[in-house]
């Protein structure tokens, strides 16, 4: 009898321990989902050109810091979609690539990041993507001169936003086929299908996608694992190219073959 009441014991504060864990992580989930304040321009880098700092309208009344570069020779403008950690800065070494490739540039920081104001979740920064889209159209910039680049978290606001839209092309760099997916990578001792709040499910949406699309995936990437873009890839329905390096990282580097990749693809577009 008092070994059934020791095991019947042992349970109780195992399953109590459990729902802890899991309440606790349900309330704070999304502290460890967006990081505005980690990883800031650890590479140093300015920028090589000149840039109007605007403030971008979006809803609940924030506004969003972003950065614009306009030159009227350049055909495409990028509407760049950060990842969930840093801000502006720590994509300074991508936008200044942007100008030796002709396109002109937009780049948002999500609401809570830079000094924004609210709090990040995944409704409010498609919300955030969509007022920035608003905010090229007022300014006489239609879709179909606008490339979506979406970065790691930012992809699956890229791959929202797209759906059923003709831009000129999209662009997912380091994608994931779902938060959920990528969550149980890190927490399969969660039952995170019941507790997640921000799911992202990219995979999806991705057939409702009508544009051009790449797919930039690095083999090393520890983050999110490659054959999760793969899989994104394999399901896309509209025009679709390729690159996956087999030794790049989450983070991907800018050298000669990305770049040229991004060229190929920035001719390929009408």
């Amino acid at each position: 009898m008092k070994l059934r009441q020791v095991f019947l014991y042992v349970f109780l504060s195992l399953a109590i321990l459990y729902a802890c864990v899991c309440t606790y992580m349900y309330i704070f989930q999304r502290n460890f989902l967006y990081l505005p304040e980690q990883n800031n321009n650890l590479r140093g880098e300015k920028l090589n050109l000149e840039i109007k700092e605007i403030s971008v309208p979006s809803t609940e009344n924030i506004t969003l810091k972003a950065w614009f570069y306009n030159n009227p020779k350049n055909k495409y403008t990028v509407l760049f979609f950060h990842g969930n950690a840093g801000g502006l800065e720590k994509r300074i070494y991508k936008l200044n690539e942007f100008k030796n490739l002709n396109l002109n540039y937009l780049i948002i920081s999500w609401r809570g990041f830079s000094g924004n104001k609210g709090s990040p979740t995944e409704q409010g920064l498609y919300s955030d993507a969509r007022s920035a889209l608003e905010w090229l159209e007022k300014n006489n910039i239609s879709k179909n001169k606008i490339i979506l680049y979406g970065e790691s978290l930012g992809t699956g606001v890229a791959v929202e936003v797209a759906q059923n839209q003709k831009f000129a092309g999209i662009i997912l760099e380091s994608p994931y086929t779902s938060i959920v997916d990528a969550a149980k990578i890190y927490y399969p001792y969660l039952p995170v299908d019941l507790i997640l709040k921000d799911k992202y499910l990219s995979l999806k949406k991705i057939k409702n996608i009508n544009s051009p699309i790449l797919i930039m995936h690095g083999g090393a990437d520890i983050i999110i694992p490659i054959a999760m873009g793969k899989k994104l890839f394999d399901e896309v329905q509209s025009k679709k190219y390729g690159y996956f390096p087999q030794f790049d990282r989450h983070m991907m580097t800018y050298n000669s073959e990305l770049k040229l990749e991004l060229q190929k693809f920035i001719k390929t577009l009408n």
